[in-house]
């Protein structure tokens, strides 16, 4: 039984990766060429509820039509691989259930909230961008004026938000294997495993305290805990959240994935979203350290309470 849900959790985040990797491809439908008295013009062919439709992209050149081949050849074996996943889940006995009206409302508070989100937290990571430059990476992949790495990482930001808001995935539990997905989400073209647990030391800039080597049984055994506990379901998330970052679990992107994860938990339960403002940036990380160097929650809690809580009757 429990070898069985494993698969089916497996099974899902796989799924929604797909489908986030699906939502990244500008251009989902098969190339046509339409060439009249001025000239070649490029179209996408798809059908959209049963009608084929066709919708203008640009003038004709080899270039642009090449990168839409592309992007239909990859957008169909993804679609293929949905369906294989599809698959997989009926043969395991998954039975997708109806989400409540406040989780179903949750999600798209999120999703409506999810530009300023994932530009708020490149700020947190330090990333030299302006919101319109996030925009606008956003929604065609790239901007000019940026570094490669920062744009990658406002990239992987999106997939790993469009993967928690998969209304398959925000079912999952918020656990050790959801995090560690999230982690090798946001940390994909700088870290060639970044969902592993790390195995070397790491120290932190800006305070004394070594965080030690995270044991992988004790710390899902701590999350589980917190899951678990008594607490209001507010507290449960912040102390996930910051028990994540306190503990450095991976080499890199912690406060990232961190965040997303804890975002996971409050999304599924319908509290709102829980991201630190550009505007108190500053003192989130002088929080941080505090929280780091005696590990008490006490105010890091109320901060976020305070500061950080998006909620959806605001």
């Amino acid at each position: 039984m429990n070898n069985t849900f494993n698969i089916i959790q497996k099974l899902l985040q796989e799924k929604a990766d797909y489908q986030a990797r699906l939502s990244l491809i500008p251009y989902d439908g098969s190339p046509e060429v339409k060439e009249n008295t001025s000239g070649k013009y490029l179209y996408i062919r798809k059908r959209v509820k049963g009608k084929l439709t066709s919708t203008y992209v640009d003038v004709y050149s080899d270039e642009l039509y090449q990168f839409l081949l592309r992007n239909f050849k990859e957008a169909r074996e993804l679609k293929k691989q949905i369906r294989r996943v599809d698959k997989e889940l009926t043969k395991n006995g998954y039975v997708s259930e109806e989400l409540s009206l406040d989780v179903l409302m949750n999600l798209d508070f999120a999703r409506a909230n999810m530009k300023a989100n994932i530009y708020d937290q490149a700020i947190l990571e330090g990333v030299a961008t302006t919101f319109p430059q996030t925009e606008e990476i956003i929604e065609n992949g790239t901007v000019n004026g940026m570094s490669a790495s920062d744009v990658q990482k406002i990239l992987n930001l999106k997939h790993a938000w469009e993967f928690i808001l998969d209304k398959d995935v925000i079912q999952a539990d918020s656990n050790f294997y959801l995090l560690s997905h999230i982690a090798k989400l946001v940390n994909e073209g700088f870290f060639h495993d970044g969902g592993r647990i790390r195995g070397v030391p790491v120290s932190i800039g800006g305070t004394s305290y070594i965080p030690p080597l995270p044991i992988e049984p004790i710390v899902i055994e701590t999350m589980n805990a917190i899951v678990k506990s008594n607490k209001e379901l507010i507290d449960k998330a912040i102390e996930l959240c910051m028990y994540c970052m306190r503990t450095q679990i991976f080499l890199d992107g912690n406060k990232r994935a961190s965040i997303i994860f804890v975002n996971h938990f409050m999304i599924s339960h319908g509290l709102g979203i829980l991201v630190i403002p550009e505007n108190h940036v500053t003192e989130f990380k002088k929080k941080l350290v505090e929280y780091y160097e005696n590990a008490d929650i006490q105010g890091m809690s109320v901060f976020l309470k305070e500061k950080c809580w998006k909620k959806m009757n605001d």
